[in-house]
């Protein structure tokens, strides 16, 4: 593929603006019983399992997967609605009972309070939410959550969104998407969950086969193994799994964990899910790095575990999540220190020797922790405190890190990550906490990849050499080497171009993914490495190859790699569609249809996710670029006029608004643009470029020269700078200044065109 220069028209500059990843940053009625999934292999029902798997439904039954969902009714209501109140936002809300029916008087989607009748209960413990049911087939999660561990009602709003009250506008309240069942919840608490969102309408027909997380939703539909089971012993195939989708005995810890993961992560779908050997064809995990995670992999936002379990010791040891849970109880196995001594010698671990903790029954005092939790004494011997501690979401829900990491105050101290030891002891210092590490266990301490990580984002050698490091040790986890690919394509990308072409050849899903999301597609190999991949066996890698070719002009893809192209886009084109009820869903559609030269398709989507969430600015970026090519100039001036007033230290977009003014002829205007987005974008030579050629149509040689000056000084490679500073000295008759840079450029770049002219000045 040709390498095209950018020119400085502001129809191009559609390229600024980052396409986002699919995001995650799902009853008969409107909700009811779905359709049998394919003509192999149907869902039957939790009934069917009884006679067989006694035990494991009388585990199941009253477990958090049974009570995941459920009709709301005097049985399962757990909140108190014997006419009870809650003041919030200056309003008083209140929950009560009439005619045998649950009901609320709460903001609505009007700002003023209106009367909503229940109609699910959510979970069960430590917390239970409430759902309502609204037009085009929407159920939203009210926020007058009942904390079933305490016996009190609380406002969600309180605990999630704390330094915000969040007003009936707001993406954030209840009524509007981010508060809907049918795509933040409803897919990982219900069985054979179909959102069924018509992007069209923009409404939805959910569907469910059991309302909420049964048998089938982890061994797939049974009907296939209803009929094995009613074979004779010898007519039965041994090698039909005993006729289930998934095969759950048998296993490695990977694929045991990858079960779980559709639920059990911080994740985007490109689908509904379907029981796939690769998670990758239905599921994208969040890597341990980013705004839920700590630098060092501690979590921070919810993660759901697996983010944390697959970078730890245990997982990589071939620890599965059956190891200290009962999945069909999903209770602990112990309560005690024998769920670790499962594996690690009492006698070494359960000891002082280890833990230098008092046990309980001795004498001491008990500690309050950074969260108001009260650890009495001996609680400090539990191995799941120091290794896993825990922290309260959504309130009341107190998590454990799943990581199962070796408490380090020193990475407090160098990286400002939290610690087990100052966690609990919230009285003391972080040097209190190193220097009792440094008594009990010495002062050597293993490397840990939170430091590199961290180094990389200062773009420095020395993390460049830790990410590639990291990357190329098989000893540390495939999520961590993963990240370190992904961090590099950020942060190095021209120095990292080889070695992510190398991962895009490794086995592991995280690995592969994030190397391809890193590529970027700026030359003829990487154009042809991205068209290779097209055929890909999984799913997420053709969708995201559509994704980098979808700004690629049709006439350019090879007439080989059509059939394959138009294969990935329609893949592409249905992921982007199932995330479409979301307003980030919508713009990644709108910019689908832009790419595409839909353009009216591509106005609708832009407009409706702006509708949905005023607060995404960067839509408005996108669409008064496509307002500007139809030749609206005044509805693109007033979109990024009002992106501006909003995010007002944007210096690229600064930059597009000066050049939009220029194209007016409102040199005056752009200009002062211009200079602003050149204190705000340090970085960019276009700017100082631009200016210099401001300048230079003004006749003030002197600026428009140290100005371009100054773009040669961001990028010496560039020769269009120095034959733009050239062609200035020329121009006002400075000749001893020509000859010198024309002496530069042909001892720069020898072979540049025009070499005959160049050399001409210099002989003059």
């Amino acid at each position: 593929m040709e390498n095209r220069k950018k020119t400085e028209r502001i129809s191009l500059l559609a390229a600024l603006i980052a396409v986002l990843s699919i995001p995650l940053y799902l009853l008969l009625n409107t909700y009811g019983a779905s359709k049998e999934i394919s003509a192999e292999a149907q869902y039957v029902g939790r009934e069917t399992c009884v006679e067989c798997h006694l035990n494991e439904y009388n585990d199941w039954v009253g477990s958090d997967h049974d009570k995941a969902m459920d009709h709301a009714n005097d049985s399962t209501v757990l909140g108190d609605f014997k006419n009870q109140s809650l003041e919030y936002n200056g309003m008083t809300h209140k929950m009560y009972k009439k005619d045998n029916r649950f009901y609320v008087l709460t903001d609505g989607e009007s700002g003023k309070l209106e009367e909503f009748e229940i109609k699910y209960v959510f979970g069960y413990y430590p917390l239970q939410q409430y759902l309502v049911e609204f037009d085009r087939g929407r159920l939203q999660t009210l926020p007058l959550t009942w904390n079933s561990k305490d016996s009190i009602w609380y406002h969600m709003s309180t605990q999630v969104y704390k330094d915000e009250i969040i007003e009936h506008d707001n993406w954030l309240h209840w009524t509007n998407q981010a508060q809907n069942w049918n795509g933040m919840c409803a897919d990982c608490h219900s069985t054979n969950l179909v959102k069924g969102y018509d992007s069209k309408t923009d409404s939805y027909h959910t569907t469910w086969s059991e309302i909420d997380v049964s048998c089938e939703a982890c061994h797939g539909p049974a009907s296939k193994h209803l009929e094995w089971a009613a074979k004779a012993d010898y007519a039965r195939d041994e090698h039909t799994n005993f006729g289930l989708v998934v095969k759950t005995s048998g296993i490695d810890n990977k694929e045991y964990v990858d079960l779980c993961v559709r639920c059990h992560a911080r994740r985007g779908s490109l689908s509904d899910f379907t029981h796939s050997a690769d998670i990758y064809n239905h599921t994208i995990p969040n890597l341990p790095n980013g705004e839920n995670y700590h630098i060092d992999g501690q979590i921070l936002d919810e993660d759901y575990v697996y983010g944390s379990f697959t970078q730890s010791k245990m997982y990589m040891r071939n620890v599965k999540c059956n190891d200290c849970h009962n999945v069909h109880s999903t209770k602990r196995l112990f309560e005690d220190n024998r769920l670790c001594t499962q594996c690690h010698r009492a006698d070494d671990y359960d000891t002082k020797a280890h833990h230098f903790h008092k046990l309980k029954g001795e004498e001491g005092k008990a500690v309050i922790a950074d969260d108001g939790v009260k650890f009495e004494v001996g609680d400090g011997a539990h191995c799941i405190n120091c290794h896993m501690p825990a922290q309260f979401y959504m309130g009341p829900d107190y998590r454990n890190d799943h990581s199962f990491r070796v408490p380090r105050p020193d990475l407090t101290q160098t990286l400002g990550t939290p610690n087990a030891c100052n966690q609990c002891h919230a009285d003391k210092s972080t040097q209190w906490a190193i220097d009792y590490i440094d008594k009990w266990h010495g002062t050597s301490r293993k490397s840990q990849y939170g430091v590199a990580f961290k180094e990389a984002l200062t773009g420095s050698q020395k993390g460049f050499d830790g990410l590639v490091h990291i990357y190329n040790d098989e000893v540390y986890p495939e999520i961590i080497r993963a990240t370190a690919i992904r961090l590099l394509g950020m942060n190095y990308q021209k120095k990292s171009k080889e070695i992510l072409y190398d991962a895009l050849n490794n086995f592991n899903g995280h690995i592969r993914y994030n190397a391809l999301q890193n590529v970027i597609m700026d030359d003829q190999k990487s154009f042809n490495i991205v068209l290779g991949m097209l055929n890909d066996q999984t799913k997420a890698i053709r969708v995201e190859c559509a994704t980098k070719l979808n700004t690629v002009s049709r006439d350019q893809i090879p007439a080989k790699y059509n059939e394959q192209f138009q294969r990935a886009e329609k893949e592409y084109l249905e992921a982007l569609e199932y995330s479409a009820d979301f307003p980030a869903g919508k713009f990644n559609l709108a910019n689908f249809y832009y790419n595409s030269k839909q353009t009216d398709k591509a106005e609708e989507f832009y407009k409706r996710a702006l509708e949905q969430d005023p607060l995404l600015h960067p839509i408005k970026i996108n669409l008064a670029i496509l307002y500007n090519n139809k030749g609206e100039y005044e509805k693109a001036e007033i979109l990024l006029k009002d992106y501006l007033k909003h995010i007002p230290n944007d210096g690229a977009t600064m930059f597009t608004y000066a050049l939009f003014l220029s194209e007016r002829k409102r040199y005056d205007e752009s200009m002062t643009y211009l200079l602003k987005a050149s204190k705000l974008a340090t970085g960019n030579p276009r700017i100082f470029y631009n200016i210099a050629m401001m300048y230079d149509f003004k006749n003030n040689p002197k600026d428009a020269i140290k100005y371009l000056k100054t773009a040669i000084n961001i990028n010496p490679e560039d020769q269009n700078y120095y034959v733009a500073l050239l062609n200035l000295h020329v121009k006002y008759k400075q000749t001893k200044e020509s000859k010198t840079v024309a002496k530069q450029i042909l001892e720069k770049f020898p072979n540049i065109n025009d070499k005959a002219n160049i050399e001409a000045v210099l002989n003059q």
